[in-house]
């Protein structure tokens, strides 16, 4: 595909990921409750895959995994549970950190082409990509860590002699609930403030015609 991207995207992408960057290596990024946290880093991930589509979105998920998982080792901070993963296997620990934010990001590129197709309103696609960036985070980074973690007799514990669908429902709970709402409301108002701005695909074209409208 030979998409070209304008400055001012690129530019924005560079900006998201410096964003980014900053929430993870600093408390910005995460609300620790328990052993999960709350992350608002997958929303600079979602603004950049509305802005320049499923590359955007993996470039940035890619760099919010990276992130994810050098906490693993102590990189920006420590998460206990990726801590202890890595303790169990290091390589397997990457994939259940880097994967899901990766794919999520390329995903919601085409998410946010989908709904813009059928929706008129541009906060309503962007609100409904942001939604989607929490719930595909939670579903695949827990879908991996039972799939690559779950006989290990850490996911055990965690478990409880639950199955796996009310593990993760009551594992999740809040932390997933709050992401959800946050990147929802969040990437909704930015997204239609970058679409007022022009910086958003088929901004410019809109914006074009209805000045050609108002000449006639």
């Amino acid at each position: 595909m030979n998409k070209k991207f304008t400055t001012s995207q690129i530019t924005l992408l560079g900006l998201m990921i410096a964003i980014l960057l900053l929430m993870a290596y600093t408390p910005l990024g995460y609300l620790n409750i328990g052993p999960l946290a709350i992350t608002f880093n997958i929303i600079p991930v979602a603004i950049s895959a509305i802005t320049m589509g499923p590359v955007g979105g993996a470039i940035a998920g890619a760099v919010f995994g990276l992130t994810s998982f050098g906490q693993c080792i102590g990189i920006g901070g420590t998460s206990i549970m990726g801590a202890t993963l890595f303790g169990i296997n290091p390589f397997l620990a990457f994939v259940q950190r880097f994967i899901p934010r990766l794919v999520d990001g390329l995903l919601l590129g085409y998410i946010f082409q989908g709904v813009r197709k059928k929706s008129k309103n541009i906060y309503v696609s962007c609100a409904v990509t942001g939604f989607c960036s929490a719930f595909l985070n939670t579903l695949f980074f827990m879908a991996l860590l039972v799939g690559l973690f779950g006989n290990t007799e850490y996911v055990q514990g965690l478990m409880g002699g639950k199955n796996v669908i009310l593990f993760i429902c009551t594992f999740v709970g809040i932390n997933a609930v709050c992401e959800m709402i946050s990147a929802t409301v969040i990437t909704g108002a930015v997204g239609a403030a970058l679409y007022k701005a022009r910086l958003l695909p088929g901004a410019e074209k809109k914006a074009d015609k209805a000045v050609k409208a108002a000449e006639v």
